[in-house]
């Protein structure tokens, strides 16, 4: 289902849940338990399969087919000089992205994934929300539907990432909304603000929470008025693959904030995805922790685009192998148990 007719029928989607199967994510502890190496040796790398299998619904897991999806869409709050670039550059880079000339191009090759951009309307930036709400009901209900359509069946893992100049911006305030602390919190440098810009984009912030006070509330229409057509497919997207029953893998600070709606309408709405990472970007580890997320990795990365996502499916890719290709203590002929004699002997 992907044709959503009104706020309260994606309610009503977004709090009708398929869970996980704890027989697969069992199955994958068991065989944990039996691999050559003292247990939990291996730390999050077990867990890693363990959260593979439950999701998928199978043990052991697989990653043969996974999916990048990067959203791309233009911003209307960029006229108040909240970003470093014009939005011109959105479309610019989608075309470096077909072009396979971006980071993302040879992250994606590197993971052994399928890399997909969907540009949504860049022609069409959406509004000034210091003015009025971002996206209208159905502008925003549109996008969902279309990141909701992207997601294909059966595939092994998702990962989502985003472009859009001016998105920061966005996510912050959306940040805001739903957890409090103002563009002061959550504001960063984004492509790379000056002291000046910066003090822009918290009061664009600012100015939008009071506008849209009375939405507080309502997390969908939230993120109608504050956020964009590629936040909306992303969140779209993860509503999609839960239904399906497929991992995600989410990227940065914006996707991050795309998805945070639905944590507050469910509280466990995100049990199915990963956080790749914590980026630079400000605000995204106060997010993380505001949502109950653990990131895999903290290199430093604010480049959006999936680039964070992709990097965690190597080690998503290294979790499998260990726990598809090392032994069984029975199968090396190796002792799962320390002799008592041999331990006692040695301690005295």
């Amino acid at each position: 289902m992907a044709d959503f007719t009104s706020f309260s029928a994606l309610r009503a989607a977004c709090l009708d849940l398929p869970g996980g199967s704890a027989a697969a994510s069992a199955a994958v502890a068991r065989r944990e338990a039996t691999l050559t190496k003292p247990p939990g040796s291996l730390g999050r790398l077990e867990e890693l399969a363990g959260w593979l299998a439950h999701w998928q619904g199978r043990a052991p897991p697989r990653l043969d087919t996974i999916d990048i999806l990067v959203f791309a869409g233009n911003h209307g709050v960029t006229k108040r000089g909240v970003s470093a670039y014009p939005a011109e550059v959105t479309a610019q880079m989608v075309a470096n992205f077909t072009a396979g000339g971006a980071a993302i191009n040879q992250l994606a090759q590197t993971a052994g994934a399928k890399l997909r951009v969907i540009p949504l309307e860049l022609d069409q930036p959406t509004a000034d929300f210091t003015q009025q709400s971002a996206l209208t009901e159905q502008e925003f209900l549109s996008a969902v539907a279309a990141g909701y359509k992207t997601v294909t069946p059966g595939c092994d893992l998702l990962c989502l990432g985003e472009m859009g100049i001016g998105n920061t911006t966005a996510a912050a305030a959306i940040a805001a909304a739903l957890f409090g602390g103002g563009g002061a919190r959550w504001a960063g440098r984004g492509t790379g603000l000056d002291e000046d810009g910066l003090l822009r984009k918290r009061e664009a912030i600012d100015h939008a929470l009071t506008r849209h006070a009375a939405m507080l509330h309502d997390p969908l229409a939230l993120a109608a008025a504050l956020g964009g057509r590629e936040l909306a497919a992303i969140l779209g997207a993860v509503l999609a693959a839960r239904q399906q029953r497929v991992p995600v893998v989410l990227d940065g600070f914006v996707c991050t904030a795309a998805v945070a709606p639905l944590m507050k309408l469910r509280a466990d709405t995100l049990a199915h995805t990963l956080a790749a990472h914590v980026s630079a970007e400000a605000g995204h580890r106060l997010l993380l922790g505001e949502l109950g997320l653990r990131p895999l990795l903290d290199l430093d990365m604010r480049l959006g685009e999936a680039s964070g996502a992709a990097l965690a499916v190597l080690i998503l890719r290294a979790a499998l192998a260990c726990h598809t290709g090392m032994a069984t203590f029975a199968e090396a002929g190796v002792s799962d148990k320390p002799d008592d004699e041999v331990t006692s002997a040695a301690v005295s």
